[in-house]
């Protein structure tokens, strides 16, 4: 994944974003704090990376705006995945 390549700053702030954004779309926000939106975009990011490989999709020459919505794209697949072994 591209995103491997980017710096830890860049990381730390589209991954919080794009956790944060998930959160929303998702309706968690209320239950996570700055540092989990950070944990579950980079997560999601990692995740939605290995999906997108999976279909063949070139992640690596997507850019950052791309990687973003990687990280939103695997971030709401995971907090579907936690949100059905809570319940």
């Amino acid at each position: 994944m591209s995103g491997l390549s980017m710096g830890l700053m860049a990381w730390i702030i589209i991954g919080g974003l794009a956790g944060w954004v998930a959160s929303k779309i998702k309706g968690t926000d209320a239950q996570q704090g700055l540092v989990l939106n950070v944990l579950v975009g980079i997560a999601g990011g990692l995740l939605g990376g290995w999906i997108l490989n999976l279909f063949g999709v070139d992640v690596a020459g997507g850019g950052r705006v791309f990687s973003f919505f990687t990280c939103v794209l695997g971030s709401v697949i995971l907090l579907t995945i936690v949100n059905k072994i809570k319940s």
